[in-house]
């Protein structure tokens, strides 16, 4: 499988995710310039996290206009795979291409931590091959994670199982407590309507080595391959 990650102007995740792919997945991985119009051919698209033009105006607001997006969207719009991570996950609510905002965490601080989050269904690419009874330690790093949508567009998410991840605490509980950035009903991850638009606040990537002493992002990536693969 062909991996393009794309980089922005303060991306700073996008090697931890192409070390993952390449080193642990053993997958072709291409590195996209935000300025540049050719896709390469990839199969899969990974906006990564950091700081998408030092997050101006509002996280990822800048970088959905980057010349590549043009490209991104169309792929997506014709059932390409994209999965936005962190400030990745901004970008793609910032074009459209999933529903809802990021917001400011609730606290008005900067959170970088490990959190636990319960998967919600199998029922996507990225979640298809992981336990749902088991919580996945993944670590967080941002200052807009709150994620916000509308009554109508929430009741969409949860009719149409859209909703991937949620915190949770340890043992799988999901409660004010553990919601630790004030998004709506605990939502950490979720999917656009038709499968195959991905987004995520935590980072998989940074808990998917044995060297990191935690692997519990590993199963998104194999997820990924089994199922394109199956």
């Amino acid at each position: 499988m062909k991996f393009g990650v794309v980089i922005f102007p303060g991306s700073n995740c996008d090697e931890d995710v192409i070390y993952v792919l390449e080193h642990i997945m053993g997958q072709e991985v291409v590195r996209l310039w935000h300025k540049d119009h050719d896709l390469q051919g990839v199969d899969f698209i990974i906006l990564p996290g950091g700081f998408s033009f030092g997050d101006y105006l509002r996280s990822g607001a800048i970088a959905r206009f980057s010349p590549l997006m043009q490209e991104v969207i169309q792929f997506a719009g014709k059932g390409g795979y994209v999965m936005g991570i962190c400030n990745g996950f901004q970008i793609l609510t910032e074009a459209g291409l999933l529903p809802g905002a990021l917001l400011h965490n609730s606290n008005r601080k900067f959170i970088c931590h490990n959190v636990y989050l319960k998967t919600e269904t199998n029922n996507s690419l990225i979640t298809s091959g992981l336990d749902l009874q088991k919580p996945l330690m993944i670590p967080i790093a941002h200052g807009e994670g709150n994620y916000f949508a509308d009554a109508d567009v929430l009741k969409g998410l949860q009719d149409n199982d859209q909703i991937l991840f949620r915190y949770c605490d340890e043992a799988g509980n999901i409660t004010q407590d553990s919601n630790i950035n004030g998004s709506l009903v605990n939502i950490a991850g979720i999917c656009n309507s038709t499968r195959n638009v991905f987004g995520m606040m935590p980072h998989p990537e940074r808990a998917a080595d044995s060297i990191l002493a935690n692997q519990d992002g590993l199963g998104i990536f194999e997820s990924i391959l089994k199922t394109v693969n199956a």
